[in-house]
């Protein structure tokens, strides 16, 4: 939106509220709310917390303050456990979208994945195929900076600049049937990255009962051979937003610690350089998450 404007597949409105990724603490409290206190670190639930699910992606995480009409634990605010510090608690969000693209995916036991795009929500969407049962996933990026990061999460990277995705697969998981022939032995294919070439690739190499989740956001139409997919048994999949059930997976897998979830954030920002933080994270050979720290949070 920054980049290019409105139209671009995202319901933000110039001179409008925007943001959608934030944790908070209670500022202030109504006289009919109960359960919620001044100074409770809380994560806004963006469909539900400002009584217009309409606004999900828009819910104020780039002011100040959030206001939650209705305010409910457990419903539009979640408590956030001490376990998890702020830092990893401001990537609840991006991580629940992350959640439900792995649950759609529907991952069984052992299986193989690989997640194109190492930014935010394909590291978390790694992640969570992980905790849901694949065996292995790789990722796939052209950032150098972003795949390191992904190495130190203890998964298998591929630089696309140096090997494609295909070769790099088929030689860390082996190779199954193909519909014309040996293909890497891939169960999932997750789009974390927005390239229009991906759907083509995946129809190339995709094993015979494979399928591909999109979750990255690029408008457009793109063509799919009907007949190919039919024969191949494979299954294109669209994922948006999240539920409930994925924000308590994220809070579970967070509260772990198994992962080293806040390594990811490589710049930090006060709100008054909002448009330097946001030129920054649109490097991705230098930044991958950027945070923006409000009052004296």
């Amino acid at each position: 939106m920054y980049r290019h404007g409105p139209g671009t597949g995202h319901r933000i409105t110039p001179g409008g509220e925007f943001g959608d990724e934030a944790v908070c603490r209670v500022a202030a409290v109504g006289e009919q709310v109960t359960g919620v206190r001044v100074g409770q670190r809380v994560y806004p639930y963006p469909l539900l917390v400002t009584g217009d699910p309409g606004r999900a992606g828009t819910i104020g995480a780039f002011s100040e303050y959030i206001l939650a009409p209705n305010a409910r634990l457990g419903l539009e605010l979640y408590p956030v456990p001490e376990e998890i510090d702020d830092r990893t608690a401001a990537l609840i969000e991006p991580f629940a979208v992350g959640a439900r693209a792995a649950r759609r995916a529907q991952p069984k036991t052992g299986e193989k994945a690989v997640v194109f795009g190492a930014g935010t929500i394909g590291i978390a969407t790694a992640i969570a195929l992980k905790e849901f049962g694949c065996e292995q996933v790789m990722v796939c990026d052209l950032s150098e900076l972003r795949l390191e990061k992904v190495r130190r999460l203890g998964f298998p990277a591929c630089n696309l600049r140096e090997e494609g995705a295909g070769a790099a697969a088929a030689e860390l998981f082996g190779t199954a049937r193909g519909l014309t022939g040996p293909a890497p032995d891939v169960d999932v294919f997750l789009d974390a990255a927005g390239d229009p070439d991906l759907l083509k690739l995946f129809q190339e190499v995709g094993k015979i009962g494979s399928r591909m989740v999109v979750v990255a956001v690029l408008a457009g139409e793109r063509p799919v051979d009907i007949l190919h997919m039919t024969y191949a048994q494979k299954a294109l999949i669209g994922s948006g937003g999240y539920f409930p059930e994925d924000v308590r997976d994220v809070l579970r897998i967070m509260s772990t610690g198994k992962y080293d979830i806040s390594s990811i954030i490589t710049h930090e920002f006060p709100h008054a350089a909002l448009k330097q933080a946001l030129e920054t994270a649109g490097r991705t050979d230098q930044a991958l998450n950027v945070l923006i720290r409000y009052g004296d949070g």
